[in-house]
């Protein structure tokens, strides 16, 4: 399954081969966070294929979303047993939990159940991985490929794939949020994007000139990719639509590839690369949490793999209320 706005599920168990039909109360609140919360068609699909694993694992027991007033925490604590035997990820069992939690919440306040069957079910604790970045050097090959490489070959397509990375890197732009750029989102002459990021919140985020380069270099060439006369979008396809988030993943890790690096890369990597790195070089936390677009700083951290010593040293140092003491302070009495 993929989606936006952190929902990605890089640990998802396989889908039932036939899930059930969507309860009329599953369509209901589905609609309600689209319309009500503002969530993007992606994130609507993330929580509608939650809910139909769960409606899959219900069914065999003679249960169904459409009576949500039968369904017991043993049996949300079931569901949890049969993912975590499928040997999903934690963060993806998590995640669910998430979903029925929202979907739960949902029929209290339509008072369709007497209570919720998800109170008290605990998240399974997540593995402590920090998210996967790329070093400094790393990032700078990918967006600079050497002479030989095929992105370095001067072509439309070419002039798009380095235009394309360097924004992801040099801005922090989701990939969604790339891909969803139209021509009138970017004003080159100030250097700025306008961004619409996760709950349809608008941000402008800061072009580098490395990036302001390689994007006229593509603009001046991106009529050769074929666009339809009424097709806005930035970044197009070698068949001249919007460029898809399957397109974008093959196109960085040609890049990756094509640069020499050991690993694979994908499009969010460049994500974290461009906020661990900013960390590394000194800004503050909150600068770069605007940056990202994140609504909690907690997010930030975890983002940019943060840890506790590291976020208390920058308190430490930075804050008149600290306590903290220089080695010179002493001698300043």
């Amino acid at each position: 399954m993929s989606s936006t706005n952190g929902r990605a599920d890089t640990g998802a168990s396989p889908a039932p081969a036939a899930s059930p039909p969507t309860p009329k109360g599953v369509d209901e609140f589905l609609t309600a966070l689209a319309a009500v919360k503002g969530y993007s068609p992606a994130t609507v699909a993330a929580y509608a294929d939650d809910l139909a694993q769960f409606e899959a694992s219900l069914a065999g027991r003679g249960l169904s979303l459409a009576t949500p007033e039968a369904i017991t925490r043993d049996h949300v604590r079931g569901f949890l047993a049969e993912l975590h035997r499928r040997r999903a990820a934690k963060s993806s069992m998590g995640r669910k939990l998430s979903t029925l939690r929202g979907f739960f919440k949902y029929q209290l306040q339509k008072k369709r159940v007497a209570a919720d069957p998800t109170a008290g079910v605990k998240n399974p604790k997540a593995e402590r991985r920090g998210p996967r970045a790329l070093n400094a050097d790393e990032a700078v090959a990918l967006v600079t490929p050497p002479l030989a490489a095929p992105a370095a070959d001067g072509s439309a397509a070419s002039c798009r794939d380095l235009a394309l990375a360097e924004l992801l890197y040099g801005s922090g732009l989701r990939i969604s949020e790339a891909l969803g750029l139209d021509l009138d989102d970017l004003d080159l002459s100030q250097g700025i994007v306008r961004v619409m990021g996760k709950g349809s919140k608008e941000r402008l985020a800061p072009l580098s000139d490395a990036s302001r380069e390689r994007l006229r270099d593509y603009l001046r060439r991106r009529g050769e990719l074929g666009p339809g006369p009424m097709e806005l979008a930035l970044f197009l396809g070698n068949r001249g639509g919007r460029l898809d988030r399957r397109q974008a993943a093959r196109i960085v890790d040609a890049l990756a590839k094509g640069a020499g690096l050991a690993r694979h890369a994908h499009p969010h990597m460049l994500r974290h690369s461009f906020a661990t790195h900013l960390l590394e070089s000194g800004a503050d936390l909150r600068s770069v949490q605007e940056l990202l677009g994140h609504a909690r700083l907690t997010t930030t951290t975890r983002y940019t793999s943060l840890d506790l010593a590291r976020i208390v040293g920058i308190y430490d140092k930075a804050h008149p209320r600290s306590g903290h003491k220089d080695e010179g302070d002493d001698n300043k009495k």
